[in-house]
């Protein structure tokens, strides 16, 4: 269960939206063309409504990007049709809708309220999967063997309708009761079968919780929410996804993956080392990923194991290849049958941050994942995501063995770019938020002694002292604190700033 705590009602975020230059209204003529488009647009011509979809996220949201039904093959194994919101058919190369959504880069999200990549005529209601009728999608259809395998993979423009908005919370509870519905029933075998195949390449998955800041009447709440079951399955979907858009792309020659180095060998290393004094087994053999998934993160030395885990998830980028000019056909880039499995993900904000990339070369030499153990590209979230729009129409392009069109061509080498910029800004904003959060709740509070988990430690180096990192149970609070930390134990901390002007909070050993 989260953890909540009432945080005062006077918290004003609009200092850290003018501090990151974060964009206000859509100008009149990009809401125009948008209006347009929603009312113009015509749906695709292949008709997959038959299919019973549903969406699956936060109860609050109504940027539905994903539709998913899940089935098994009648000769064994399993049938994953994925519907993804057909946000190109709505943006018109060239007109102002596309030019404001570069200038966006991403959807960013404050605790006051969301600054959208699109406007909510198309994100919120024409391009949204919402299950209020007919919807323009681009689906993937992934065939599994029985033990997880990818054996096939289509993709095309289709004519879809969800039959549900479902959220998270209600299906864990239906799940746990047995009761969940049909198009979902599978979610949980097909996931949890996912994740182990990942735990064995080796890819990364911390399941660490994530604090958030959310309303609570006319104030405020800091929350400490570990993600459900359901989400962690639910990922895996979207992951598998995206590995048969990466090898589209690398088979076609002409693309865009999300990328970040393999863990160094010392990296490594030191975390093998780190697991004896806090308590973690690593059985010989078994991988990081194996290793990682078996930690309990509630305690304070599962959580600093985990939390020094994060340091091998660094340097995630978006790297564009394919040294082609417009017009260049993709034909034989459609996958063989069997060329590969699936690979589970550590969750993209907890991947240690994006650094840029490269554009327009030729298929780079390192195309995967550190975090993933293979190949992986974002195609799944294109009202949220500037770049999952164009990786997608390259991958359709390709699997139809057609002619990529010229703007998205265009395009490739300039995304790396555009998404490391926009992606530090959506970090910032989240890290902001809950830093406010945390001086507002404790700025009455300095002198007080708290218990906490020491998560990290700082050795001391010229003048900088002994310290690290700490996280206080209630409030849930993550902080700086001075003095001799040892690793994945309980101390007592005594709060000696919190600063909501310069969002600083900090504690040192009582």
């Amino acid at each position: 269960m989260p953890i909540k705590v009432v945080v005062a009602p006077q918290i004003d975020f609009s200092g850290l939206r003018r501090e990151l230059g974060l964009p206000g209204e859509f100008p009149a003529a990009v809401l125009s063309e948008a209006e347009e488009s929603a009312r113009a647009t015509p749906l695709p011509g292949v008709d997959r409504t038959g299919v019973e979809f549903v969406t699956l996220d936060p109860a609050s949201s109504r940027d539905l990007d994903q539709a998913v039904h899940l089935s098994r093959r009648a000769g064994g194994g399993y049938r994953v049709r994925y519907a993804i919101a057909d946000v190109a058919a709505y943006v018109r190369p060239g007109g102002v809708l596309e030019a404001e959504s570069w200038a966006r880069g991403q959807t960013v999200y404050l605790p006051d309220g969301r600054i959208p990549l699109h406007p909510p005529v198309l994100s919120e209601g024409a391009v949204s999967l919402l299950p209020d009728g007919d919807r323009a999608a681009v689906l993937w259809t992934i065939d599994l063997d029985g033990d997880g395998e990818t054996v096939a993979v289509e993709v095309e423009r289709a004519r879809v309708r969800s039959r549900a908005k479902l959220d998270y919370e209600t299906v864990q509870r239906q799940i746990d009761a047995g009761t969940v519905p049909e198009p979902l029933a599978l979610l949980p075998e097909i996931g949890a079968l996912l994740a182990r195949r990942a735990a064995e390449r080796g890819a990364v998955n911390l399941p660490l919780p994530s604090q958030e800041v959310e309303r609570d009447g006319d104030g405020w709440r800091l929350v400490l929410r570990a993600p459900l079951p359901v989400e962690e399955h639910n990922a895996q979907i979207s992951l598998l996804t995206g590995m048969a858009a990466a090898r589209i792309m690398l088979a076609g020659g002409i693309g865009l993956l999300r990328t970040m180095p393999a863990p160094k060998p010392e990296a490594v290393q030191t975390l093998r080392a780190a697991a004896g004094p806090l308590g973690v087994t690593w059985p010989a053999g078994a991988s990081v990923g194996e290793v990682v998934a078996a930690v309990d993160p509630s305690g304070p030395r599962g959580a600093a194991f985990l939390d020094q885990a994060a340091d091998l998830l660094r340097g995630a980028a978006y790297t564009a290849f394919g040294a082609v000019t417009p017009s260049t056909p993709g034909a034989g880039a459609r996958p063989e049958a069997g060329d590969g499995g699936s690979r589970g993900e550590p969750a993209e904000a907890r991947d240690g941050g994006s650094r840029g990339g490269r554009g327009g070369a030729a298929v780079p030499a390192e195309t995967g994942h550190g975090g993933v153990g293979a190949p992986y590209a974002h195609v799944t979230a294109p009202l949220r995501r500037l770049a999952d729009r164009y990786a997608t129409e390259i991958c359709l392009a390709l699997y139809a063995g057609g002619t990529v069109p010229d703007w998205a061509m265009e395009a490739l080498p300039r995304l790396p770019k555009a998404m490391s910029s926009t992606d530090g800004v959506a970090s910032a904003a989240d890290r902001g938020a809950i830093d406010l959060a945390e001086a507002v709740l404790l700025q009455g509070r300095v002198g007080e002694v708290f218990e906490a988990a020491v998560l990290d430690r700082d050795e001391p180096s010229g003048k900088r002292p002994a310290g690290g990192t700490i996280a206080l149970d209630d409030p849930p609070v993550r902080a700086k604190c001075l003095g001799d930390l040892p690793l994945g134990s309980r101390i007592d901390v005594r709060l000696t700033a919190a600063d909501p002007a310069s969002r600083t909070v900090r504690f040192e050993r009582a």
